[in-house]
This record gives structure tokens, sequence and C-alpha cells, in this order.
């Protein structure tokens, strides 16, 4: 699933898609960097995993250049239920029933179907079940309240990435994720950006391509 961040964001976006999916009444005390627990992030944590079970949300993904310039820019589409994603932008289509994923790079006119990749690490685009693993490669750390009332969340990584943290903006009253930024080690940031977002039970009807109604289309099986 790399290979698919560098067709989709051509900036190293990550979008790796899919996590299994992890009770929140399992998620574990948060600590800080320093082994200490961290209760401010913990609640504002725990607020958004409950309310990331089911969701359907529009995401603007950016890449910001070490200099802050802006160098990529799109808008995704994105439903989730359980392992089940949905993910569409004007070039791409990517969606996954838990077992297979099918990626489908329009302009390109391939379908690439493949088996879900149990060594995805991070989903951006499926924020709940992200966030819900969080425990297991990152640290947590509260840094501060914003005047919007949004919790700035810092999760550093507990093995080497390229990344030094990944930021999180939370309303703490709401629960709601408003913003997710990449910290590249030469300055540059990839940024997530949701809106639209609508809770509760999300209609998923499962996908499928049909290769007789596009026969420009190469379709790749990988599994």
């Amino acid at each position: 699933m790399k290979r698919l961040l560098k067709i989709l964001l051509c900036a190293s976006l990550i979008f790796n898609l899919q996590f299994s999916i992890f009770n929140s009444s399992q998620a574990q005390i948060t600590h800080n960097s320093q082994g200490r627990l961290d209760e401010n992030a913990t609640a504002a944590l725990k607020k958004a995993i409950k309310k990331l079970e089911n969701v359907s949300f529009t995401v603007k993904m950016s890449a910001l250049d070490s200099q802050k310039k802006k160098v990529f820019e799109r808008e995704a589409e994105v439903k989730y239920m359980d392992n089940w994603y949905d993910v569409v932008t004007s070039e791409e289509e990517i969606h996954s029933d838990g077992k297979t994923v099918w990626y489908w790079n329009k302009k390109a006119k391939e379908m690439t179907i493949s088996d879900v990749d149990k060594d995805d690490g991070m989903n951006l685009l499926n924020p709940g079940s992200f966030m819900r693993h969080y425990q297991e490669n990152f640290r947590a750390k509260y840094i501060r309240t914003e005047d919007d009332g949004s919790a700035v969340i810092d999760l550093q990584p507990r093995s080497a990435q390229s990344y030094h943290k990944i930021r999180l903006f939370i309303n703490e009253e709401s629960g709601e994720l408003k913003r997710i930024e990449v910290h590249k080690y030469d300055s540059s940031r990839e940024i997530y950006t949701f809106s639209k977002q609508k809770y509760g039970k999300v209609k998923m009807t499962g996908f499928l391509f049909d290769p007789k109604a596009h026969p420009d289309v190469e379709v790749i099986d990988m599994r």
C-alpha cells in the first residue's frame, strides 16, 4: 500500500488505508514522552475515539514544503464503518471491505486489487481506527488549547519514522477531530483538514467493479 501514497499525493502524503477495528472501551491510558500520565491528552483522545466509530466526512489533503509553500492540494470524500471504507477523489477511488482493497486510478486507467496489508501503520483517512491504535505506535502529549476550543495534542512515534510528530486538533467539548498535521524532519508538512462530518451508522453498499463496463481499464490482481 505504501506505493499508493506516491501516486495519490505525489508528495509522500501518508495514505495507508487499513487498520483492524479496536474496541474503544479497550483504550489504555495515555502517557507523555517522559512516561507520566497525560490526563488532558487522554480525555480529548477518548472523546474523539468515541465520536469516530462510524463517520463520513470531507478531507482536504495538503502538502507544504520546507518553506511552508503549498505544493499539493486535493479533497476526498470518505465513508467509514467497522472495517469498511470508501475514499473518492476526482482522480482516484479506494474501497475496502476489510479483506480486499480496490484502488482505481482513473487517470492512469488502472484498477489494482490486493489483500489488506497487515503492516499498514497509519491511516489518517480513517481517523477513528488510526486513533484507536495510537498507543501501539505513539506517545501522546497535550500541548495547549486554542482560542477556538481545540485541544492540540502531539503524537510522538515510539520508533524511527520519516516524521517526528503527528499533531491533532480536537474540539475539547464535542470531541470532533478538526485537523491532523504530519511534521517532517525537513520542516515540510502533510495536512488533513476535516469538514462536513456526519456521525452514526454509515450506509455501506459494497464496491463492485465491472470490467466489462470499463474495457479501457487495466485490472491488476495482486491477491
